[in-house]
C-alpha cells in the first residue's frame, strides 16, 4: 500500500511542479479585464508585456529592463519566491524518484528509501508555501492596486484582473502542499502501522510451555 501512496504522492508532485514551472515563465499574471474596445488583449508576466491585436492575432511583446533593475514589489518578491520554490520542488522531486520502492537505487536499505521520501515531503512542503506565498502575494497586490483606483474614481484606459499564470501558480503550489502531506502524515501513519509487531502467540496451543509438555510426556511413561 506504500507504494500506492509513493507513486501518487509522485504523480501529483511531477504535475505540480510542472504548473510551477509554467507558471513562472510564463506572461500572463495579469490580464485586461474591462477593455470595452476589445481590440487588444493585454497580460503581463514577471519578465514581460505581451499585447496581441485582436483582429489580426498579432502578439508583441516588451521585456523588461535586467533582472537588477528597478521594479515594483510584487514583481521582485513574486519572481524570488516563485524561483525558489522550482528549485526546491525539483530537489524534492529527484530525492523522491531515488526514494521510491520500485527503484532499484538502495534496494537493500528500505530505512534509507523510506527518509528519503520523508525528506522530499518537507522540502516539498517549503516549497509549496513560498510559491503559495508569492502567487497570493502577486494576487492581492493586483487587488489593492485596482481597488485603489476604483475607489479614487481613477480610470487609466484598462483595469487588470488575475490572469492564468497567477491561476496555475496557486494550482501548483496546492498540489506540492497535497504531496508533501502524502509524503510526510500518511507515509508516516501507513508505514508506522504495517510496521508495528503482532500479538505474541504461545509456542504451543493452549498456552503449554516446552518445559510443561515435556514434563506431560515423562508422566505419561
Amino acid at each position: 500500500m506504500s507504494v500506492v501512496l509513493q507513486m501518487t504522492a509522485f504523480g501529483i508532485a511531477l504535475l505540480s511542479i510542472l504548473f510551477l514551472v509554467i507558471a513562472t515563465c510564463t506572461d500572463c499574471w495579469m490580464v485586461n479585464a474591462d477593455d470595452s474596445l476589445e481590440v487588444s488583449h493585454k497580460c503581463r508576466g514577471l519578465w514581460r508585456e505581451c499585447v496581441t491585436n485582436m483582429q489580426d492575432g498579432v502578439k508583441t511583446c516588451d521585456q523588461y529592463d535586467s533582472i537588477l533593475a528597478d521594479h515594483p514589489v510584487k514583481i521582485v518578491v513574486t519572481r524570488t519566491l516563485l524561483i525558489t520554490a522550482d528549485l526546491l520542488a525539483g530537489l524534492a522531486l529527484a530525492t523522491l524518484l531515488l526514494g521510491l520502492d520500485c527503484i532499484k537505487f538502495l534496494k537493500e536499505e528500505p530505512r534509507v528509501k523510506l527518509k528519503m521520501c520523508y525528506g522530499a515531503g518537507v522540502i516539498l512542503g517549503i516549497g509549496s508555501v513560498l510559491g503559495l506565498v508569492g502567487s497570493v502575494w502577486y494576487a492581492v497586490d493586483v487587488y489593492v492596486e485596482r481597488a485603489t483606483l476604483v475607489s479614487h474614481n481613477i480610470f487609466l484606459g484598462v483595469h487588470y484582473d488575475f490572469g492564468w499564470s497567477c491561476w496555475l501558480g496557486m494550482a501548483g503550489s496546492t498540489g506540492c502542499l497535497v504531496a508533501s502531506v502524502m509524503l510526510t502524515c500518511c507515509l508516516y501513519v501507513r508505514t508506522g502501522s504495517s510496521s508495528r509487531p503482532g500479538p505474541q502467540r504461545p509456542a504451543y496451543p493452549g498456552g503449554r510451555t516446552a518445559t510443561g509438555k515435556m514434563y506431560a510426556m515423562d508422566s505419561r511413561v
